[in-house]
């Protein structure tokens, strides 16, 4: 018989097969044991901390004055504008002055009344003195005459004070503005009639710029500080202290203001205590009574512990926690004190120490007591890593 030739392509296959065969039974080069996985960590470092505050408050006008009339009459005139800058000294409203006119003529009159019976009784009185000296006249009536120049005296200086009075009361028939500021609505109109005496005012002048901002801080935080600042624990920020301000919009006004003062009082209906601060406001962006937040500093905490917030989880009882390289570079489980946020960190009082190696990143996998081999973190700088903690950690 004639003998088939195999396939071409089965030659290849026979020798890929042995190439396999002899792969599995030879075994090739063993892989190395891997080392101790990598975490990035930053170093504690003490540092001096500014503790800031953002609080809530309300905007108040610098300077505010109700425009009231000091006289009774009718309006005749308005003299502003609804919505105007005006300046101090400034007419707004002039109430008819006819009667006070009336009453000034009639107190002029008066004085000169006076100043001419001044005249005779003064004369009366020289003549009397020369007559009672030769006995020419009794002594009583001398006295007497003495008696009528005094009151003359006192008639002149009492019409005086009339004609004074009157005086004012016409001047105050124009009603001007007692302070530079925005000036609102008017709530009485031309024909309109006043009294010395009422309760509602024409209108309402603010000052605007600067402005003030009444910022709100509740009495247990308040103790909180002192209690801190008395124990030495803090030391106070000083004067001068800056403001920065929030919006409703969520936007940042755009300039700083400063601390001016601190209320001696608690409000016992709020339980909160008021901190003014001052700003600036030159285009009038800011107007009383907005809602805001301020943020300021209150007191520095010279050692300070800064742990970035990505570093900090918490366990089942939701105490903080950190893990740190330990001895022989072994994960530890730390618990820590850490009372408030200061930026993108955690401010750590308790739990940690300057030099402990804190973990920031990699190991989200890993159990405390694994071997670890720290690192810098990520990025040489973990993200809310204290100011020179990446460099710290650099070439470990």
């Amino acid at each position: 018989m004639k003998k088939i030739a195999p396939p071409a392509f089965a030659a290849p296959s026979i020798a890929l097969a042995a190439a396999l065969f002899l792969s599995a039974c030879g075994g090739g080069a063993e892989q190395p044991p891997a080392g101790p996985p990598e975490v990035g960590v930053v170093t504690v470092r003490e540092q001096s901390v500014s503790l800031a505050n953002e609080l809530p408050g309300r905007t108040t006008a610098y300077e505010s004055s109700d425009v009231r009339p000091q006289v009774n009459g009718l309006i005749v005139a308005r003299l502003f504008t609804e919505g105007d800058q005006v300046r101090a000294g400034q007419p707004l409203y002039r109430i008819d002055p006819a009667p006070y006119e009336a009453a000034a003529a009639n107190a002029r009159a008066a004085l000169t009344r006076s100043n001419a019976a001044i005249a005779s009784s003064d004369a009366l009185a020289r003549r009397y003195g020369e007559l009672v000296k030769i006995n020419a006249i009794s002594k009583q009536d001398y006295e007497n005459a003495v008696t009528s120049a005094q009151q003359a005296r006192a008639d002149v200086a009492a019409q005086q004070a009339l004609l004074r009075s009157a005086q004012i009361d016409l001047a105050r028939t124009t009603i001007r503005a007692p302070i530079s500021g925005r000036i609102g609505r008017s709530t009485f109109t031309t024909g309109a009639l006043v009294s010395a005496s009422q309760a509602d005012a024409l209108t309402t002048i603010q000052r605007l710029d600067p402005i003030y901002v009444d910022i709100q801080q509740s009495s247990a935080d308040v103790l909180r500080l002192r209690q801190q600042l008395l124990a030495g624990d803090l030391t106070s920020a000083g004067g001068n202290v800056a403001v920065k301000l929030k919006l409703e919009d969520g936007t940042t006004y755009p300039q700083e203001g400063v601390l001016k003062f601190t209320d001696v009082t608690v409000d016992p209906t709020t339980g909160s205590q008021i901190i003014r601060a001052q700003f600036p406001n030159p285009r009038g962006l800011l107007l009383p009574g907005m809602y805001v937040r301020a943020e300021f500093a209150q007191a520095t905490k010279a050692n300070g512990l800064l742990v970035p917030q990505v570093a900090v989880s918490r366990d089942e009882k939701g105490q903080p926690t950190v893990l740190v390289v330990g001895a022989q570079n072994k994960l530890e489980m730390r618990k820590v004190t850490a009372p408030r946020t200061v930026g993108q960190d955690w401010l750590v009082t308790g739990g940690l120490k300057a030099g402990d190696k804190v973990v920031v990143d990699g190991a989200q996998m890993l159990r405390p007591g694994v071997p670890v081999k720290p690192v810098a973190p990520q990025g040489q700088k973990a993200a809310g890593a204290p100011a020179g903690a990446a460099a710290a950690n650099k070439g470990q």
